[in-house]
């Protein structure tokens, strides 16, 4: 009985407003191409900032793998491409895009001419006849075949000693990931969740150091790194990252303040005490921004160059794949860049992979550390 009401009603309402539905479908229709319209141009700018972002490194990765003579060639493709050639009679002869019978075909040029040349056409052989083309052949564009040069890699791998360049920075970015990790953890736990006089000022204070340049504290540290005797060992790019940082205490004193003090209260019913608190309630919750502190330090110190530089300066069995980078590209950058462009590559290989695989972790940890508080 409701429906058959409510039916009637409408039919009612139909007779005696014929423009009502009419309207209201007008006013749905300019919404749905409004809304189309703004997901298309955010869709659009999204687009073009990508490719904006991805065009370095895709060229990084194009001239990774390319020749000398590639590279220097004019109007060459951005693939590494080389010249195609076809062998005519024994001897090899230039490619080019000729403009024929309505068509463009790849033809060899045999014979040269100012008005008038002569082309071998490649599908009929190393012997057929010989094509008549009309026309100076200085107008043409050669046609390029694909040549990739992956020795590029492994010249680099050798001749810069890449395998003991790789151990070292691993070394130094695990062994400051894991000091970092822990010394952020702790302090960032005693801001979360311990009550002690000066707590707030004390946290401005660690908040300001983010402020401090660097440049300011280089030559002290550098002193005092020297007197103690560090110079030339790793000792001072791991030994500060167990004393914590200002920035990743912030992103793990944030996250940490939204996991709710009931669970605490909850464990210490259980007759947990702060610490078995922290590694059996805090830790297993803030997986997430834990991995993203960590992710942070790797690739810092897998990008650092004026530490090592400065601290394992005439060491080079100690130095980083930075340095190491840096040294050879100094020395060949203009005889060979598609090796310089290669050692970058492979540089970059391990962060974006790390990236790659924990990126929903990496990003949700940073979005819940401005969450709530």
């Amino acid at each position: 009985m409701a429906g058959r009401d409510r039916s009637a009603h409408l039919a009612e309402l139909a007779a005696s407003r014929p423009g009502f539905f009419r309207r209201a479908r007008r006013s749905v229709r300019p919404r749905a191409a409004k809304s189309a319209g703004r997901s298309f141009i955010l869709t659009f700018i999204a687009v073009v900032a990508l490719a904006a972002f991805l065009a370095p490194l895709v060229r990084s990765v194009s001239l990774s793998i390319k020749s000398p003579q590639q590279v220097a060639a004019v109007d060459s493709p951005i693939w590494p491409a080389s010249p195609a050639t076809f062998t005519y009679k024994d001897r090899d002869y230039p490619v080019y895009q000729v403009p024929i019978d309505g068509t463009t075909k790849n033809l060899a040029l045999v014979k040269k001419g100012l008005q008038s040349s002569q082309f071998a056409d490649p599908a009929a052989g190393p012997t057929g006849p010989l094509i008549v083309w009309q026309g100076s052949w200085r107008t043409l564009q050669p046609s390029y075949v694909f040549d990739p040069h992956f020795e590029n890699y492994s010249n680099v791998w050798d001749e810069i000693h890449y395998p003991r360049l790789l151990f070292n920075t691993i070394v130094i970015a695990l062994l400051g990931m894991i000091g970092t990790v822990v010394s952020c953890t702790l302090v960032a736990y005693g801001f979360a969740r311990f009550r002690f006089p000066g707590r707030n000022t004390l946290f401005l204070l660690v908040i300001a150091t983010i402020f401090l340049p660097g440049a300011v504290t280089i030559i002290p540290t550098f002193t005092l790194f020297s007197k103690i005797g560090w110079t030339g060992t790793w000792l001072p790019l791991i030994v500060p990252a167990f004393f914590a940082n200002a920035y990743d205490v912030f992103l793990l004193r944030q996250y940490l303040m939204t996991i709710p003090r009931e669970m605490d209260e909850a464990a210490a019913i259980d007759g947990a005490g702060p610490f078995r608190t922290l590694i059996s309630v805090i830790i297993p919750q803030a997986w997430p921004v834990i991995t993203a502190v960590a992710i942070f330090h790797l690739v810092y110190s897998w990008n650092d160059f004026f530490g090592p530089l400065i601290y394992l300066s005439g060491h080079e069995d100690l130095q980083t794949v930075a340095v190491g980078l840096a040294n050879f590209s100094g020395a060949r950058i203009a005889q060979d860049p598609g090796l310089i462009m290669a050692g970058t590559v492979m540089t970059l290989i391990i962060p974006v992979a790390l990236f790659i695989v924990f990126q929903r972790v990496f990003v949700r940890g940073i979005v819940i550390t401005g969450v709530e508080k």
